[in-house]
């Protein structure tokens, strides 16, 4: 791949993991493939032109589609009938401003702003998977997946999502088995004229073979189905127990805070001194300094005697701190930061503090609530 993308495409590929499924090297693999399949699909034709049509073959090939896109479907459905792909807005999220996030950032925080908008969004996905599991519904559910895979397409385009090769090429999939009835729908939708049944014939000649294929698409989909719905619900427990499971989750605003013994009237006007704390992920802080509004992220490394920590990896900025929660929202703080001796009271910001948690569902909207 790397001498492909190098010489054949003009561009760096290689292989590394980043989460990222348009990398350069995903590009010249799948130039690659492209480059193979014309290559297979031109010697097969030479070697055997006298064949009249590959029916049989096709039928086949459908079949494998639709259990391939009725497995991705199934398992991103999952991840959002669960809601374990998109997760409510971290504190992060809600103190920085919008404008200093990404594209993908932003639609991953207005998608877990809305529970119930996610759990749509999945059932969609998961309705058109099962779908595809009966012959007579594929063309039902190839439609259901052309309108859901659309939308994710596009989303990924606007937003700069890095999957957009892996979702084009599942709306490809979708638009494979929905065109053999292109001119069936067309003469019913456009031209309003009647339809006769599609032609539904036999996978196979006998009737134990066909038995045996319902057994097997009976076993598959109920297995991915249970099998995806099993797992995003430990992932989602597993995320519960590690970040809003924390007893300090959350964001915590100054209340009181001396430095080497002398209070600090608040709002604090050092641009050196601590704003708010917040706790997302175990063994990490984020702090916000008076007038900045980025949050900076830093490692807690534990030191010797309770509850203390020393702060990392930043070489400009020392601290070794003490924490403790003095009542279930107010916590106590201690310590050497840059040298000066740091003690501080910060309370828990109630979710009512921020709209975008608090505002809720109304049916009754007198005015828009649009800020």
């Amino acid at each position: 791949m790397p001498w492909v993308g190098e010489h054949v495409l003009g561009v760096k590929a290689r292989f590394h993991l980043t989460g990222s499924g348009d990398t350069a090297y995903n590009y010249a693999l799948l130039f690659c493939y492209l480059i193979l399949a014309l290559a297979a699909t031109a010697v097969w034709t030479l070697l055997d032109s006298r064949r009249a049509n590959y029916a049989r073959l096709h039928e086949w090939l459908r079949v494998y589609v639709r259990f391939a896109l009725a497995a991705a479907m199934l398992k991103y459905g999952a991840y959002k009938v669960i809601p374990e792909q998109f997760g409510t807005p971290f504190p992060k999220d809600l103190l920085e401003p919008m404008g200093e996030g990404s594209p993908m950032h932003l639609l991953w925080t207005f998608m877990g702003s809305s529970i119930p908008y996610i759990i749509f969004t999945g059932a969609a996905e998961m309705l058109g998977g099962l779908l595809l599991a009966a012959r007579r519904t594929t063309l039902l559910g190839a439609l259901v997946c052309i309108g859901v895979l659309s939308n994710v397409v596009m989303l990924n385009l606007s937003y700069d999502v890095p999957v957009k090769l892996h979702s084009s090429h599942l709306l490809l999939m979708a638009v494979f088995l929905a065109a053999p009835d292109l001119r069936r729908l067309a003469s019913l939708l456009v031209w309003n004229r009647p339809v006769p049944a599609a032609e539904q014939r036999p996978l196979f000649a006998s009737r134990r073979g066909n038995r045996a294929a319902l057994v097997f698409r009976t076993v598959f989909i109920l297995y991915v189905t249970v099998a995806m719905l099993h797992r995003s619900h430990e992932d989602r427990l597993q995320y519960a127990d590690t970040a809003t499971g924390q007893r300090l989750y959350g964001v915590w605003e100054v209340e009181e805070l001396a430095v080497d013994g002398a209070v600090r009237p608040l709002p604090a006007t050092d641009a050196t001194l601590w704003r708010r704390l917040l706790f997302e992920w175990p063994g990490a802080i984020g702090i916000q300094y008076a007038h900045e509004t980025k949050i900076r992220d830093y490692e807690l490394r534990p030191d010797p005697g309770p509850h203390r920590y020393t702060l990392c990896c930043d070489p400009k900025h020392k601290a070794s701190i003490s924490f403790k929660q003095v009542e279930p929202d107010v916590l106590a703080l201690e310590g050497t930061v840059d040298g000066r001796q740091i003690r501080g009271r910060f309370r828990r910001m109630a979710d009512s503090r921020f709209p975008l948690l608090s505002h809720g569902f109304h049916w009754i909207s007198e005015e828009p609530f649009d800020r």
